[in-house]
């Protein structure tokens, strides 16, 4: 159950944040291309981040 769980909140987290960082991206049509390349360089790594500690959570309580 506890896999199930983080499953659901792991796609959640994804779905919300591609989301946000293409509506950002979007804004940035304009900007000049090493801004662009900045901007989806980081936002291409941060999303590993806040799925971590969900990631720890449903790896823990194994075999009894």
């Amino acid at each position: 159950m506890r896999k199930f769980i983080a499953m659901l909140a792991i796609v959640g987290f994804l779905v919300g944040y591609i989301a946000l960082a293409a509506t950002i991206g979007s804004m940035l049509v304009n900007a000049p291309r090493w801004v662009q390349l900045i901007y989806f360089v980081i936002a291409g790594i941060l999303w590993a981040f806040p799925l971590k500690p969900i990631m720890d959570w449903s790896g823990r309580g194994g075999k009894a």
